[in-house]
């Protein structure tokens, strides 16, 4: 209960602090830094994992830039257009202080309309909670080098525990490469579940019940114009090997 009180009053410290900026460059009357957006993806596919169903869903989200600082606020929501269970709704924290680094701080959550036990929004107790806090570090993006790396660990909540009680930490580990050809921009990717939970937790992990490939494939994106409207299109192509599934999404931007 202590760790629960605590985790709210920091997000609510950290609003009050997100609105008092907005307040006062507002009042400034500078530019505005929000951004907006909703992706229409045919099925709703995460790090090798079918999370949606075999339905399309919507996936809204809103963000705020802090100027040129690097740091960003946003959510991040994926809701499903069938009557298969399918919805999630994020809170995330993300700081670049250069172009090739990127620190984030995610808040997985599914809504309470869903048939998940743990489902109570505000409540942030370790036993309980519904929520996944997960932190990630990508390096990439070099100009010369279009390789990036990214590393992320689940730090807090619904993780799962072993025996001892202590949470799983599913951690996963992806390197992709991004070019273009032509008109076609593309991105290789492939990821790796890092945990051994059969073994070193006794159960099942969040991503897989043993370390390996899950995420391999190529995603492929351009702009399609319709009646002079460039709408962006994409089309990935993905592989969960330790599964043995195959999965071809594709999805339009607004």
């Amino acid at each position: 209960m202590k760790k629960q009180k605590l985790i709210l009053i920091c997000l609510g410290i950290f609003f009050f602090l997100s609105s008092s900026v907005l307040v006062a460059q507002d009042n400034e009357g500078g530019e505005s830094n929000f951004s907006i957006g909703v992706d229409g993806v045919s099925r709703y596919v995460w790090r090798g994992l079918n999370l949606g169903g075999s339905s399309p869903h919507l996936q809204p989200w809103v963000e705020y830039a802090f100027g040129e600082s690097g740091l960003a606020i946003g959510a991040w929501g994926s809701y499903s257009l069938g009557l298969n269970a399918g919805a999630e709704a994020d809170l995330y924290l993300s700081y670049s202080p250069v172009d090739w680094l990127n620190f984030t701080l995610t808040d997985y959550f599914f809504p309470a309309d869903q048939p998940f036990e743990r489902s109570d929004y505000f409540n942030y107790d370790s036993d309980e909670t519904g929520h996944t806090l997960e932190a990630m570090l990508t390096i990439g993006g070099f100009e010369t080098l279009p390789l990036y790396l990214t590393f992320a660990m689940n730090v807090y909540g619904a993780d799962g525990t072993d025996e001892n009680g202590d949470n799983y930490m599913a951690k996963y580990l992806e390197v992709g490469y991004s070019g273009s050809s032509k008109n076609l921009d593309y991105d290789l990717f492939a990821g790796f579940a890092l945990d051994d939970p059969n073994t070193d937790a006794g159960g099942a992990g969040w991503y897989a019940d043993k370390p390996g490939m899950i995420n391999l494939g190529v995603t492929f994106s351009k702009e399609m114009k319709i009646a002079d409207v460039a709408i962006p299109v994409f089309s990935s192509l993905i592989f969960n090997p330790e599964a043995g599934n195959m999965y071809i999404v594709f999805g339009v931007s607004f």
